[in-house]
């Protein structure tokens, strides 16, 4: 059973950094494309970042360019997303999530092209 389980979530102050994790079972996806997406109540579910296979390609919302930054470790089979200069608007519940029907370098922004999710974790920046 493929399991994703997000940790690293919490409360921090403007300005502040916040390292997520993601963490997935079941079977290893060092040749996929992984990717952050956050939500906040009553918005849609948007992308954050993506990262390929490699690790050689990575893509970033606007919003977050600059002060976000991911990564991966296959061994370990996890994805980082490492968030600085938080702002109040990053605040949101992030998910980690998984291309799992595909094997190239893509990195899409479109959540319908990824068909693994994480349960989500909650960071909460006040201002």
């Amino acid at each position: 059973q493929v399991q994703l389980v997000e940790s690293g979530g919490g409360l921090v102050q403007a300005g502040g950094s916040l390292r997520a994790s993601c963490a997935a079972s079941g079977r290893s996806f060092s040749r996929n494309t992984m990717g952050w997406f956050r939500q906040t109540p009553g918005k849609e579910r948007e992308f954050v970042a993506g990262i390929n296979w490699s690790g050689g390609s990575t893509y970033y919302a606007d919003s977050v360019k600059g002060r976000f930054a991911i990564s991966r470790d296959n061994v370990k089979n996890t994805v980082y997303l490492q968030m600085n200069s938080l702002k109040f608007e990053d605040t949101a519940v992030y998910y980690c999530a998984v291309d799992s029907r595909r094997y190239d370098s893509i990195v899409r922004t479109d959540q319908s092209a990824y068909d693994y999710w994480g349960q989500g974790t909650q960071v909460t920046v006040s201002s």
